[in-house]
Order: C-alpha cells, then structure tokens, then sequence
C-alpha cells in the first residue's frame, strides 16, 4: 500500500473514531443506563435472583429477614434433587415465592411415623430440623387431600420447610411440580453474620 493510501485510511479512521466521540455526553450515559438494566434483567432472568426470606419457616437453616441467592442455571441441565434448598411459585398463592428443601422426588414414597419422615421406607437423617416433629398438617385447607404413605408423581417434588412446626409445605399443599421451581438457594448475603452457602 502506498504511503498516500495508509495515509487515506488512516484519516478515514480517524474519522470514524472522531464521529463516534462526538455522541452528546447525556446520550452516552442514557445508553450506559439503558445496557447496565438490561444486563441486569437477563443476569436475574437467567442467572440468578435475589430474595428476602419473609417468614420463620426455614429456621435455623435460614433465619428470617435474611437475603438469599437463588442461581438458575444448574436446572436448565438437571433436575432438582433431595437435600435442594429451592424458590417456587406458591401452588396455593400465585405471584408468591416459597423456599422450601426438597425431601423426595418424582416416584420416591414419603411417609410421615411418629414424628419423622421416611423416605421410600428409609428414616431421614434431618439434623437440620433440631428435632422438631414432622406431623401431618391440614391440607383441606388447601384443598386437597394427602395419605400417607404418599408416592410423589413423576416430574413432581415433596418440600418441607426446615422448621417443621411452623412450615406450610408439601403437607399441606402436596406436592410441587418441577416446572414451578425458579431457582436452587446457595448463599445468603445479608446480614454478614450469616454470609455462607449451604
């Protein structure tokens, strides 16, 4: 190339660049704003989402008034499974979030004997409860009816709350189907005295 034709291309270049500083400074920042939202709205749509913990129903696991992450990439390539700390749309209340540990899935049987939960005839070792009794709740509130031994359907999952005399679960509401399940909790971020995974 020529010294005449490097020189062209050079300013012609140079043009370019100079043109695109020339953007108004408060449409730089407008554009700025407008790509950081939309990062934003497609990490919490497809990433992860932040949640407050409303209620006592998950202690000593989760206090509440604590903030949680809920990552959602791990089921897009898997299936929940027992011992998940999950979010799911509330069967009861729609437009709620619940938080709830899966205990059994799609096929498994949950019994409910003197106070502890079996699982396919095997008694779960639930440290995490401290002891609480696990008993049969109403469910006609909810309107439907559970028997126990209960075989959970396929592509559906049995959730209890880790405080077991003060959770409206799968006792209650039966079980959840996959599909309702938003996210896997696996940090809490706030307060910093209970900052850790699970």
């Amino acid at each position: 190339m020529s010294k005449k034709s490097r020189k062209s291309a050079i300013t012609d270049e140079e043009d370019g660049l100079q043109s695109f500083r020339h953007i108004p400074g408060w449409l730089e920042w407008v554009l700025v704003f407008a790509a950081a939202i939309a990062a934003s709205l497609l990490i919490r749509t497809y990433v992860v989402e932040f949640y407050e913990i409303p209620s006592g129903s998950m202690l000593e696991t989760i206090q509440e008034g604590d903030r949680v992450i809920g990552e959602k990439l791990s089921y897009r390539v898997s299936e929940p499974k027992a011992g998940d700390i999950i979010t799911f749309e509330d069967p009861v209340s729609s437009g709620t979030t619940l938080i709830k540990r899966v205990i059994a899935t799609g096929g498994q049987t949950v019994d409910l004997i003197d106070g502890s939960v079996y699982v396919d005839g095997e008694k779960l070792d639930e440290s995490y409860t401290l002891g609480k009794q696990s008993l049969p709740l109403d469910e006609q509130a909810a309107g439907v009816t559970i028997s126990y031994p209960y075989t959970v359907p396929e592509g559906y999952l049995w959730v209890m709350g880790d405080n077991r005399t003060n959770s409206l679960d799968s006792r209650y509401f039966g079980a959840i189907p996959i599909s309702s399940v938003s996210s896997r909790v696996i940090w809490t971020y706030w307060p910093l005295s209970s900052w850790g995974g699970f």
